[in-house]
């Protein structure tokens, strides 16, 4: 145990400051600022190295969170991320961007606030960097296997690195021109800036991980030409479908999906030129949809210079404390605020769009909103408070469907489930013999965390396919769900 009093003594949860708002919406940059290190230890010491540590239930990765608390806490850093990198491939993604469900788990959130857990991963990994602690890790020997992923976010990396250490040739394949997924075009940089995901592919690169971008697989390369080349894939393209408005106005002009406005905003924030980009300059904005691409959308409208922008939910706050009906250790719905709600912007609750209006060149011009309140056939108007806003520019941030149907799912003949995601066994491989699958494409959308997961998991899949058995760990099974959803 880190500090068998660190809990007593030490009983305030500190995290690290925000860059003052003023400051930090005239850039890209991330929010926070360093944390001192003396104080992550002594928060890293409150870590009570329960007998039963329901933190780990909370992470999917099943994370040795006690074990590198107590050496995050004596200073033995090269302990500390060997034990973190037994579970997790990429704490720097996880402790910039997982909504830490390991936290709500904690036992010592039960009478105190929980323990900083994601700032002690993020710490970690960031002191293992700096201390020239995270070096490539090839194969001893290859085993003359192929594998290609389709896909490079969290997932298909996972998938990727842990194959590639196993000893197959492995080629990822990604449609966008620089691998990352949504980590590079879905993710503002000033929630994580891309330099941390460069220096993790370029030690994926060194490991022998092989990238092929500006490849969109099903077009450029069929399903056909797939199973010919490589003894197995890894379907990790993510579930990219994203759920629409069906209301009457949705063709008008300036309507934009949010992984169409994301992408571009991230690109300009790099210094790449974009053609015909879509900005929030001068503009009244509406983002449809309260989560966190929701709240990408708000940063990214604040820096680039919105009159005003407004954030509908169509479900009621959330309370500040935990309900009653959602007990500990589960992941409880809270009102949150993230850094991008701090920089402005109006949360709306409990409201639906009714219309969208236009202007004579067809573009919008206003939304007509409406009160909602759940009933028993399910969300029911409250009458007398339809109201209208002004838009010039409308985010429609309200999640994703599944994968797309067409293309490799079609040339591959997968079955799919009930939600249109695609199905697989316990070893995450599909009704297509050596065709696997993991993260949202097979799960459906998810955490960040559960993606990494997927991902090691499958790996472990597709090497026992390979070579008959395989010693590579594997988080979960297809069916799994935490106490924490």
């Amino acid at each position: 145990m880190a500090d068998p009093r660190g809990f007593l003594t030490t009983r305030e949860r500190e995290l690290p400051a925000r860059r003052p708002v003023p400051v930090r919406i005239k850039d890209w940059r991330e929010v926070y600022e360093e944390q001192e290190l003396g104080q992550l230890q002594r928060q890293a010491g409150r870590c009570m190295d329960c007998g039963i540590p329901f933190c780990h239930n909370g992470c999917p990765l099943g994370n040795l969170i006690p074990e590198w608390n107590d050496l995050a806490y004596r200073g033995d850093w090269a302990d500390a991320i060997e034990r973190l990198h037994a579970t997790n491939n990429f704490p720097e993604f996880t402790g910039r961007l997982c909504p830490a469900p390991c936290e709500t788990a904690c036992v010592l959130g039960i009478s105190q606030p929980a323990v900083t857990i994601k700032q002690v991963e993020l710490t970690t990994i960031e002191e293992a960097f700096s201390r020239g602690g995270v070096d490539p890790q090839p194969p001893a020997r290859l085993t003359n296997k192929t594998v290609a992923v389709i896909g490079s976010g969290p997932a298909g990396l996972a998938a990727a690195q842990q194959l590639t250490r196993a000893g197959h040739t492995v080629a990822v394949y990604e449609k966008a021109d620089k691998p990352g997924g949504l980590l590079r075009y879905g993710i503002p940089e000033f929630k994580m800036e891309k330099s941390v995901l460069d220096r993790r592919i370029e030690q994926m690169t060194a490991e022998g991980t092989r990238f092929r971008c500006n490849r969109s697989v099903g077009d450029d390369i069929t399903g056909a030409q797939l199973k010919e080349r490589y003894d197995a894939v890894v379907l990790a393209m993510g579930a990219t479908v994203p759920r629409d408005l069906p209301v009457p106005g949705r063709e008008l002009g300036g309507i934009v999906q949010a992984m169409d406005f994301l992408p571009d905003a991230n690109r300009v924030a790099l210094g790449e030129t974009v053609e015909d980009q879509v900005v929030a300059t001068d503009k009244d904005v509406v983002i449809i949809g309260g989560g966190d691409t929701g709240a990408d959308c708000l940063g990214t409208s604040i820096r680039q210079g919105a009159r005003s922008i407004t954030q509908l939910e169509i479900m009621p706050q959330p309370t500040q404390d935990r309900p009653a009906h959602q007990p500990w250790p589960t992941y409880p719905m809270l009102f949150r605020v993230a850094s991008a709600h701090e920089e402005g912007g109006e949360r709306v609750y409990a409201t639906s769009t009714k219309e969208i209006l236009g202007d004579e060149d067809g573009n919008v011009r206003a939304l007509r909103l409406v009160e909602v309140r759940m009933g028993e056939k399910g969300f029911e108007e409250v009458e007398g408070t339809e109201r209208e806003i002004p838009a010039q520019l409308v985010l429609l941030a309200m999640g994703f469907l599944g994968p797309e149907q067409e293309g490799l799912i079609e040339q591959l003949g997968l079955e799919t489930d009930e939600r249109s995601n695609i199905a697989r066994d316990a070893a995450f491989m599909t009704s297509e013999p050596g065709v696997f699958v993991a993260g949202d494409a097979g799960r459906g959308q998810s955490l960040i965390v559960w993606a990494i997961a997927e991902g090691r998991s499958a790996a472990k899949g597709v090497d026992a396919y390979l070579t008959g058995s395989s010693v590579l760990p594997a988080p979960i099974r297809p069916t799994d769900r935490p106490l924490t959803v």
